[in-house]
């Protein structure tokens, strides 16, 4: 059996279809099931078992013989989120959980940690173990992150194999559930669809003109292909950044977006809110040597191609 935590998210959801494709059915699904938005999200796919997330563990500790693969991608993902104590309950205690439990019945896994850690960038986006207890990250969810990727990196007993993936800018299919933390390109969509123009974030950043802030935009259909990858080869253990390597503008990707709906261009800036200026990522990279020098070979998706294909499943609000 394969167990996918967060598996009613947008990532989560994803890998499930991406298993099925490969021919996996014998997969467990964890989630707090009792958010009726995110069903879409695992009404069709094929699976073994649902688990609510708070009964996981003494599921695990009853099937672990039979458990030969963990991912971890369910968090609480909102990077707005302030409260601390139910980010520290949700995406560090009960991944240092998932992690004995792994280590203890001597199960593989990978979880889902966040380009969030590195805040500004003051030390580079490289997925470098050296600089993990320097980063600063810029608001709690990443903080979150990164207490459990420092942790992670002090423990002497360990699962036979893990990994901590650096997700950057994820979008694609299956976010319909996720409102103003969606990606800006699924707001960009319903934006132009209603009003045929677009709104972006003024640069408040001498260096950065308006709409050239730069980040790595990942379809989520290369996130998988690399989660997949983990699993069937188990390269050295550690943390590992997954973007594309290429830093890409928000005007390449709404132009992008006007272009993939067959609607002429209209772009407007207004001011980026006080309480996030300060807060701004102006930009994001991903080193990916370590990846590829792991052994993954497969080209990422490039950003003109992932929204044309992404806008297709808007159109109809399908999913994958």
């Amino acid at each position: 059996m394969i167990v996918i935590t967060g598996s009613a998210g947008f990532i989560g959801s994803v890998l499930v279809s991406k298993f099925n494709q490969e021919g996996f059915k014998n997969l467990v699904l964890v989630d707090d099931f009792s958010k009726t938005t995110k069903k879409n999200n695992y009404a069709h796919k094929s699976y073994l078992e649902l688990v609510e997330r708070k009964t996981f563990f003494s599921w695990f500790g009853q099937h672990h013989k039979d458990v030969k693969f963990v991912f971890h991608i369910g968090a609480r993902t909102d990077t707005a989120e302030f409260n601390t104590e139910l980010l520290n309950e949700l995406n560090f205690d009960y991944t240092k959980e998932v992690w004995k439990f792994c280590t203890k019945f001597k199960v593989p896994m990978v979880y889902a940690s966040s380009a969030a850690t590195y805040g500004l960038g003051e030390f580079g986006y490289d997925d470098n173990h050296e600089i993990v207890d320097s980063l600063k990250p810029l608001n709690p969810y990443g903080v979150s992150k990164n207490e459990f990727d420092k942790w992670a990196l002090k423990q002497t007993e360990k699962p036979p194999f893990w990994a901590g993936l650096k997700f950057f800018n994820v979008y694609g299919p299956n976010e319909y559930h996720k409102a103003r933390m969606a990606s800006v390109i699924f707001h960009a969509f319903y934006q132009i669809k209603k009003t045929n123009c677009m709104k972006l974030f003024r640069s408040h950043n001498p260096n950065y003109k308006d709409g050239e802030q730069l980040r790595d935009f990942i379809y989520v259909k290369d996130v998988v292909d690399v989660l997949f990858f983990m699993m069937q080869k188990q390269p050295t253990s550690g943390i590992y950044n997954l973007g594309t390597g290429t830093a890409r503008s928000f005007l390449d990707l709404v132009k992008a977006t006007f272009k993939a709906m067959n609607i002429p261009e209209n772009i407007s800036f207004i001011d980026t809110p006080e309480d996030i200026r300060d807060k701004y990522q102006y930009f994001t990279e991903a080193n990916m040597q370590k990846l590829i020098n792991s052994g993954y070979t497969k080209l990422f998706t490039s950003l003109e191609d992932g929204v044309k294909d992404y806008v297709e499943y808007l159109k109809g609000e399908r999913y994958l």
